[in-house]
């Protein structure tokens, strides 16, 4: 073992959630280090290259004009990011529909006589009293209103592409705060380098401000003394079992690893039955196609009305040629299985997906390149935690937080929910945790 190595703060992962709370806390001048196991920043919002494709592995897009983009400009992080216009269009009945502007009235209406209803519904959610109960899913919410195929497939279509989740799975009144009193996504766009370009510029904030991030580093131990209070971390790198010394550790690996990382038995009880009990990561099955023909006409992205498990196609290169060799075209189609919690038939849910993907592509058999089809569960998966039933930030130790999307505000989801954690795990350091004035 090497000489301790002495952290204002350790930051465990790379990921959205690790490396927004390394930029703020680097940026109030801790002196921060990130420890990240892969090669690559980003976690499991990173980008791949596939044979010159910039193929994203889990983040599609990034949401522009809230959290993550006000947490780059205060960490002088750039933001890169080209919104499409329109950002999302609909496929109905065999129509793309533009909805800018028109709201739930104007898609709802294309879809059913009872659009009506169902926007009343809505409305009524901007109040306390009109916000269902906890244990009605956002499926079970909507069959009250309509069992029109059409609207069930755009509120589950929704529910996958913003919270990695079926709408049997997710609470209605997680949905309807999400849409009635959060950003609702309405802004969103692509990274030219693919999503680990947002990642790369954070993780050159750090280190501009004195920080350092390590790739390729295990963290093998959370380190902790006889007062449960966090002392550091130990990691190997380069084979050489390095020991850390901060007095305030951020995980962005997920609260059932962090509790193995801390290798205690004596962990409160309650605590730890809360962990397994909002273990539940969710799934997601993923295309990745190219064509040297433009086959998708929107400019960003396309939901559906009706399809089998098909929730969403996005088109990088009309805005990021940059994604793609001279001359090709790169699209992402993305599902969420049945169930999106628990086991699935992988081969089957995958064979679904591909079926939506030949019917609503033009040509897909004999135009489309297939580059990777990925499936995202388990201990690797979009989401730690069904939103609704995430866990607290705090821990019972002393200087150690939760970040990420295990750890989410109440209904909020992707990756500007992990900023928002971020924002929030670092002010209660700052609090917690002081700088002397000197090092300000």
């Amino acid at each position: 073992m090497t000489d301790t190595l002495t952290y204002d703060a350790v930051v465990v992962g790379a990921g959205a959630g690790g490396l927004f709370a390394a930029a703020r806390l680097a940026h109030q001048g801790y002196r921060t280090l990130v420890v990240e196991r892969l090669d690559k920043v980003g976690g499991r919002a990173s980008t791949t290259d596939v044979d010159g494709f910039k193929v994203n592995d889990g983040a599609i897009v990034i949401e522009c004009g809230g959290i993550t983009q006000q947490t780059c400009e205060e960490v002088g992080a750039p933001f890169d990011i080209r919104e499409p216009s329109p950002p999302i269009l609909y496929r109905i009945k065999g129509k793309d529909v533009d909805v800018t502007g028109g709201g739930w009235g104007f898609l709802l209406e294309r879809l059913t006589r009872q659009g009506a209803k169902l926007v009343n519904g809505i409305g009524a959610a901007r109040h306390d009293d009109g916000l269902p109960e906890d244990e009605l899913t956002t499926a079970d919410w909507v069959r009250k209103y309509t069992s029109n195929k059409g609207v069930h497939g755009i509120f589950r279509n929704m529910c996958a592409s913003i919270f990695a989740v079926s709408s049997e799975d997710l609470p209605a009144r997680v949905f309807l705060t999400y849409f009635t009193r959060k950003s609702a996504f309405k802004r969103f766009g692509f990274h030219p380098e693919g999503t680990i370009g947002l990642w790369r510029g954070l993780a050159a904030a750090v280190e501009a401000k004195g920080g350092e991030v390590w790739l390729s580093t295990h963290v093998t131990r959370i380190v902790t003394d006889d007062t449960d209070a966090v002392t550091g971390v130990e990691v190997v790198r380069d084979g050489e079992t390095v020991s850390i010394s901060a007095p305030v550790v951020v995980s962005n690996v997920g609260p059932a690893a962090t509790l193995s990382l801390l290798q205690r038995e004596d962990v409160p009880e309650d605590y730890a039955l809360t962990v397994k009990k909002a273990d539940r990561p969710t799934a997601m099955i993923t295309v990745n196609f190219a064509s040297q023909q433009r086959l998708i006409e929107a400019p960003g992205m396309i939901s559906f009305a009706t399809s089998r498990r098909l929730a969403y196609i996005a088109n990088f290169t009309d805005l990021c040629p940059e994604m793609a060799p001279e001359g090709w075209h790169l699209y992402v189609g993305t599902a969420v299985p049945e169930p999106s919690v628990g086991d699935f038939d992988e081969a089957a849910e995958t064979e679904l997906l591909m079926q939506d993907l030949r019917d609503e592509v033009p040509g897909f058999d004999d135009r489309a390149r297939i580059l990777s089809v990925v499936i995202t569960r388990d201990g690797w998966p979009p989401q730690r935690a069904v939103a609704g039933f995430d866990m607290t930030h705090e821990t019972p130790y002393a200087g150690l937080w939760n970040v990420g999307d295990a750890v989410k505000e109440y209904a909020n989801g992707g990756t500007s929910a992990c900023a928002e954690t971020a924002q929030i795990v670092v002010g209660k350091v700052v609090e917690q945790f002081p700088l002397p004035r000197e090092d300000r």
